[in-house]
């Protein structure tokens, strides 16, 4: 494990998301990492569909779409 040098402004992003995310600055920061890496590998493929997939890998079945109210 290394540290990661990244701008204030990020790293102040970085620390809003993690509070309505409820994830540690940290696991925010690895979140976002998995997520650009699966996008820039799966060009073809819309967020949507990875994180379906990675759902479905994960054995998480995904509610249907308007099942769950805001």
């Amino acid at each position: 494990m290394g540290i990661v040098n990244i701008d204030d402004d990020l790293h102040d992003q970085l620390r809003r998301t993690s509070k309505i995310s409820c994830r540690s600055i940290n696991a925010q920061a690895a979140y976002w990492i998995k997520v650009g890496m699966l996008c820039e590998t799966n060009p073809t493929l819309s967020f949507s569909e990875i994180m379906e997939r990675e759902l479905n890998a994960a054995g998480v079945a995904a509610p249907p779409p308007g099942l769950i109210d805001a």
